[in-house]
C-alpha cells in the first residue's frame, strides 16, 4: 500500500545496497556507487567480546594478534556464524556510510544481497541484523539476482540469461527470465575453499605450513584455471613442518593450477548441471548472448576459457565483477517500482513485517 510519509522519506534518505560477503562487505549508496568496500573481518577482545578494529584494520590483523584478541570472520559460506558479531559489523558500515554523508538524513532503506541457498532462518538472521544496524526499511534479495542487475542483464525480460557468482564462501548459478530465477545452485565451494587447496598443497608437497592470506596472494597472482601463454612464478614464505624453521619455496602457476583443479571441476560441474536443467528455449537465448561471470572469483585467470570450453557457449567476465551484487542490491532500489518483483523469491513480498 502506497504509503506517503515513505515516499517523501525515500527522496531524502540514503538508499543502501550491501553485499554481505564472506570475504569482504561492499556498500553502495544511491547516485555515489561504491562507498566501502573492505574485507568481512571483525577484531575482538576475546573475554569481553568488545570490538577492538573492523574491516582492513582487522584483517591486518589476521595471524597477527597477541592471545587477548582475535579476528574473526562473522560469516562462513555466505551466512551468518555469528550473529552479534555481524550486526555489530553493519552497524559500523551503515553508520560510516551516514557520516560521509549529511548526518541530519532520515534513516536509510537497505538491501541486502543473500546466498540462494539460504533458509528462512538465515534470511531471517540477516534481516534482523540489518533492521537493528538502524535501517529504516530493509530488504533482502538473492545474489545471483543482485549480480545479474548490476552486470546489466536484461532479468525482467522474457530472453534468458546466466550468471556465475563466484564469491569467498558460495559460488551461486542462475538462469534468470521474467525478473524471476528459472534454475539456481548454490554450493559452498569458492574462494576460501580455493585457498584452503593452496595451503594444503603446500604442506603435502612442500612440508610448507603457509597462511590464508600468502595462499590468497599466491591465487590471485599467479593462480589459473586453464594454461597460461606464459606460465609464471613465486614465492610461498612459511614454516618448514619438519624443522619448524622459516622457508621459502618458489612454486609455478601450474602448480597453483593443480592445486585449484578440484573447486575450478566442482564450479564447472554446476554450471553443467544448471545449464542441463535449463528449459530449451532459454538454452537458446544463453548460447546467443553468453554466461556472465561476476564475484571476486571470476577474476581467477583462464577461468571464463575453462568454463567456455567446457559448456561450449561464450563465456565472459562481467565489467567490475566484484561490486556487481553491490551494485545490483542499490539499483533495485533506485527502481523499486519496477523491479519490486525480483524481492519476491526471498519472502512473499521481499521482506518480514
Amino acid at each position: 500500500m502506497f504509503n506517503p510519509l515513505n515516499a517523501l522519506l525515500g527522496l531524502f534518505s540514503l538508499d543502501i545496497g550491501i553485499d554481505l560477503g564472506t570475504a569482504n562487505t561492499l556498500v553502495s549508496v544511491r547516485g555515489k556507487g561504491i562507498v566501502i568496500n573492505e574485507p568481512s573481518v571483525v577484531a575482538i577482545e576475546a573475554k569481553s567480546r568488545r570490538v577492538v578494529a573492523i574491516g582492513l584494520e582487522a584483517k591486518q590483523m589476521v595471524g597477527r594478534t597477541p592471545a587477548n584478541i582475535i579476528a574473526i570472520r562473522p560469516l562462513r559460506d555466505g551466512v551468518i556464524s555469528d550473529f552479534d558479531v555481524t550486526q555489530k559489523m553493519l552497524v559500523y558500515f551503515i553508520r560510516r556510510v551516514h557520516q560521509q554523508m549529511v548526518l541530519s538524513l532520515p534513516r536509510p532503506r537497505v538491501v541486502v544481497g543473500i546466498p540462494s541457498g539460504c533458509t528462512e532462518v538465515e534470511k531471517r538472521a540477516v534481516y534482523e541484523a540489518t533492521l537493528d544496524a538502524g535501517a529504516r526499511e530493509a530488504y533482502l534479495i538473492e545474489e545471483p539476482m543482485a549480480s545479474a542487475i548490476g552486470a546489466n542483464l536484461p532479468v525482467t525480460e522474457s530472453v534468458g540469461s546466466m550468471v556465475v557468482d563466484i564469491g569467498g564462501g558460495t559460488t551461486e548459478v542462475a538462469v534468470i527470465a521474467l525478473g524471476g530465477i528459472v534454475v539456481s545452485r548454490s554450493i559452498r565451494v569458492a574462494g576460501d575453499e580455493m585457498d584452503e587447496e593452496i595451503m594444503r598443497y603446500a604442506r603435502e608437497k612442500y612440508n610448507l605450513l603457509i597462511g590464508e592470506r600468502m595462499a590468497e596472494k599466491s591465487k590471485m597472482a599467479i593462480g589459473s584455471a586453464y594454461p597460461l601463454e606464459q606460465e609464471q612464478t613465486m614465492s610461498l614464505r612459511g614454516r618448514n613442518l619438519l624443522t619448524g624453521l622459516p622457508q621459502s619455496v618458489e612454486v609455478s602457476s601450474v602448480e597453483i593450477r593443480e592445486a585449484l583443479s578440484g573447486p575450478v571441476h566442482v564450479i564447472s560441474e554446476t554450471v553443467r548441471s544448471a545449464l542441463d536443467e535449463t528449459p530449451p528455449e532459454l538454452v537458446a537465448d544463453l548460447m546467443e548472448h553468453g554466461i556472465a561471470l561476476t564475484g571476486g572469483g571470476a577474476l581467477l585467470q583462464g577461468l571464463a576459457q575453462r568454463l567456455s570450453e567446457e559448456t561450449r557457449m561464450k563465456v565472459y567476465v562481467a565489467d567490475e565483477p566484484l561490486t556487481c551484487v553491490a551494485k545490483g542490491a542499490g539499483k533495485v532500489l533506485e527502481e523499486l517500482d519496477s523491479l519490486r518483483k525480483v524481492l519476491a523469491a526471498t519472502h512473499r513480498d521481499g521482506r518480514w513485517h
